[in-house]
């Protein structure tokens, strides 16, 4: 839904979702939380943001715009490379049969 479904006096209808970018923060912008380096995952109109790491872990599920450090704006999607580990080869006698 774009609107709330209660409407405010004067018939204004109230947005749903937060704007678009907030205190110069925007969604999965890269920022320095308490010491470590997050991206911003969720966002409130108040100013307060969710932060994360790619991998999923909460750093803050509320913190201020004031005490986030903005380290770098994002420009695509959120990746991550990940090494493949080898495995190692089977023992003599054990796999697959022809």
């Amino acid at each position: 839904q774009i609107h709330k479904l209660s409407i405010l006096k004067g018939g204004i209808r109230k947005r749903n979702q937060a704007p678009y970018e907030i205190k110069g923060f925007r969604l999965f912008d890269k920022v320095a939380c308490q010491g470590e380096e997050g991206f911003i995952f969720g966002r409130r109109s108040s100013g307060f943001f969710d932060v994360r790491k790619v991998d999923g872990s909460r750093i803050s599920a509320g913190i201020s715009y004031k005490k986030l450090h903005l380290l770098e704006k994002r420009r695509t999607y959120l990746t991550e490379i990940r090494k493949e580990e080898v495995l190692p080869p089977l023992p003599e006698g054990r796999g697959l049969r022809a």
